[in-house]
């Protein structure tokens, strides 16, 4: 069994088309994963990691892919996660049960849109993290300057670990500024690694980027300072270690350069990734809900978290991260929500869409279990007490449409797929419209309901039609108001009776419940009941029926019928009063606004701007470089629909555009 400090738990991120499944290919290749490198777009099988069809009709990640490969006497287990922001809940759950990270950007774009989220869901989750600038043989591209956007944009303490030789056109290789080399990339599919002298015209630059490098290091350790004031020679092995311990405690971000394309600089990533990412016992200790620590021990109970899961025609396939303990097959374990046993029938590692058996997963390991029936987030364990993980954060859906099939026969394999989607992705919902009784779909974005309505055409045969999309609105309260309800019914048999007395007042989490009663006016049993009441009042607003958010529900007293009191009284009051106080709080609409980014040849700047105004949409700067330059606006995003096929036409076809979700605001 390898040695738990000889694996990487990492994954690659970053914001889309900056190469990161490119990346992950050249990975695969350079660690004998692999035998021929295939592009994301050059005809031929497609990337491994991109394996679904739709991710090779469309040219982008959909699903995070996972596998495994080694480096030397390391084992790195790598997730491949989407780009796009219509599929960020594949990041945020990947990037939950990792150890460390790659964020890739652009050598010549920089810090985008998407890379601002995924540095915000790795700060969420405390991962260390390297930066790779990839596409340095791109004309326009600047790493000094990438890097200076990622200490302003991001607020990280990045520097460079490496010197460029050349760039655009003319990029070689580059200067390794701990171990003081030229590092080459010969061969085919450069794997041939070459160390040479530095260049002697680039040797001045080179010792001055390391003398910064080793300025910035020596904050983070006193053996470096005091060697460094005594003109004492650092060694490699020192600079190797606080780089690891300052990344590692999240103070310090290396930087280094390459072009995955042009299979340059991939080799000196895997070094840095098995030098300074943690190993699972490196990580910080697991919290559990009930605030219990959790070690990485394989004598331990068994711990883990089921973080994505597929339905396939074999039954579902459970992603899983083990936090302690050993899993075989046969084991039987507690899921804690649903508080069962679950038997584990099959382990297995993945390669993409491929897996191999296993005969047993210890603490560090992420694997695959065949069979076993849970939710994406349970927590699976063995022993006492049970225990549940920490939930990762899932998003809300921005968008919704109405789907209705298009034949009676193809109703049962709508129904089933869409249960098997909403099993899978916690940001894809489904509901059924009041008035006209059709089907709603909603979710990340137009592309994130697209690649399902894709899916549900060809994994079920099923037709469909589709309605116009429809923005997901809120709504919320302005100011607090007060409730005393008295819920009261006599109908011959049993009664029913319950009195909730409170308040509810807005804030900044979606709902907040918080149980003030004392001296028993209401029995403990029932408090779980209101709460389900308050939940359920939340589902439609008193405006125009969108979900309520924003709200915190104070129960603070009320009264009971020792006979006529149930669970189901409780509930119904705690519902009605809830919507009477809403409707004293003077409600509001609000909208989901995007934030907008556009890259644009120069010329059609003014265009550019003046259309996303005429859209609602609040400028917020723009970033002028070689011949273009990036826009960024906040706009609604009932004005966003069509919007990629307008920009293409405003600017010839030459412009581009990415769109998050940046906030609800009032409408």
């Amino acid at each position: 069994m390898i040695p738990r400090t000889r694996i990487r738990n990492i994954g690659i991120s970053a914001h889309i088309d900056s190469g990161k499944t490119t990346l992950s290919e050249r990975i695969l290749f350079y660690t004998g994963r692999i035998h021929a490198i295939e592009e994301v777009r050059g005809g031929g099988k497609g990337a491994t990691m991109d394996f679904m069809p739709e991710e090779k009709l469309h040219g982008i990640t959909i699903t995070s892919a996972a596998t495994t490969c080694q480096w030397h006497d390391t084992q790195i287990n790598l997730i491949d996660t989407p780009g796009h922001v219509d599929f960020t809940i594949e990041v945020e759950r990947a990037l939950r049960v990792l150890d460390g990270a790659v964020m890739v950007l652009c050598a010549v774009a920089g810090v985008q849109s998407q890379s601002i989220t995924v540095d915000r869901q790795m700060k969420r989750y405390r991962v260390p993290r390297l930066a790779f600038i990839n596409k340095m043989d791109r004309t326009g591209a600047d790493p000094f300057r990438v890097v200076q956007g990622i200490r302003d944009r991001l607020q990280l303490n990045a520097i460079l670990l490496q010197y460029p030789i050349g760039s655009e056109d003319q990029f070689q290789g580059v200067i390794d500024l701990v171990e003081m080399t030229a590092d080459y990339f010969e061969g085919e599919n450069g794997e041939n690694w070459l160390f040479k002298p530095i260049p002697e015209s680039l040797r001045d630059e080179a010792q001055q980027a390391r003398e910064r490098l080793l300025d910035t290091l020596s904050l983070f350790s006193e053996p470096m300072t005091e060697m460094l004031l005594a003109g004492e020679e650092i060694p490699k092995e020192l600079i190797w270690e606080t780089i690891r311990q300052a990344t590692l405690s999240l103070e310090f971000t290396p930087v280094l350069l390459g072009s995955a394309f042009k299979n340059k600089g991939v080799q000196n990533l895997l070094d840095a990734v098995t030098l300074y990412l943690p190993s699972p016992i490196d990580r910080e200790v697991v919290k559990t809900a009930e605030s219990i620590s959790v070690y990485p021990n394989l004598d331990a109970s068994l711990v883990a978290l089921a973080f994505k899961l597929t339905v396939e025609s074999f039954g579902q396939l459970t992603y899983t991260r083990i936090y302690s303990g050993t899993l075989k097959p046969g084991d039987t374990v507690y899921n804690s929500r649903t508080e069962q046993r679950v038997q584990i029938g099959r382990l297995v590692r993945m390669h993409a869409n491929k897996r191999e058996e296993l005969k047993v997963a210890v603490a560090g390991d992420i694997v695959a279990l065949l069979g076993v029936d849970c939710a994406s987030g349970d927590t699976l364990c063995s022993g006492e007490p049970l225990v549940s993980l920490e939930k990762m954060f899932v998003p809300e859906p921005v968008i919704t449409l109405a789907i209705t099939p298009k034949k009676q026969e193809d109703s049962d394999r709508l129904s089933k797929a869409l249960n098997r989607f909403q099993r899978e992705d916690p940001t894809f919902r489904l509901s059924i419209d009041p008035e006209s009784g059709s089907t709603l779909i909603s979710g990340m974005g137009e592309l994130h309901l697209e690649i399902y309505l894709e899916r549900i055409q060809r994994e079920y045969n099923a037709e469909v039609y589709v309605g116009t999309p429809a923005v997901a609105y809120r709504e919320t309260i302005r100011q607090q108001a007060t409730f005393d309800y008295r819920f009261k019914k006599q109908s011959g048999g049993p009664g029913q009776y319950a009195h909730i007395t409170g308040w509810i007042e807005p804030t900044d989490e979606p709902f907040i419940f918080e149980n003030r009663v004392v001296g028993g006016a209401i029995p403990k049993e029932y408090i779980p009941a209101c709460e389900k009441g308050f939940r359920e009042a939340m589902q439609s607003g008193q405006l125009e029926g969108y979900p309520v958010t924003g709200v915190k529900v104070v129960l603070d007293g009320g009264s009971y019928h020792p006979i006529d009191s149930s669970e189901l009284a409780f509930r119904s009051a705690s519902h009605q009063a809830i919507e009477g106080a809403i409707a004293k709080a003077k409600p509001y609409i609000l909208e989901p606004i995007m934030l907008v980014e556009v890259e644009t040849p120069n010329e059609f700047m003014g265009r550019v701007q003046g259309d996303l105004s005429s859209r609602r949409g609040l400028l917020l700067g723009s970033e002028t470089m070689q011949g273009y330059t990036v826009i960024r606006a906040e706009v609604p995003l009932a004005r966003m629909f069509g919007y990629s096929t307008e920009l293409r036409s405003l600017t010839s076809g030459m412009a581009t555009f990415s769109m998050e979700f940046a906030c609800y605001r009032q409408s």
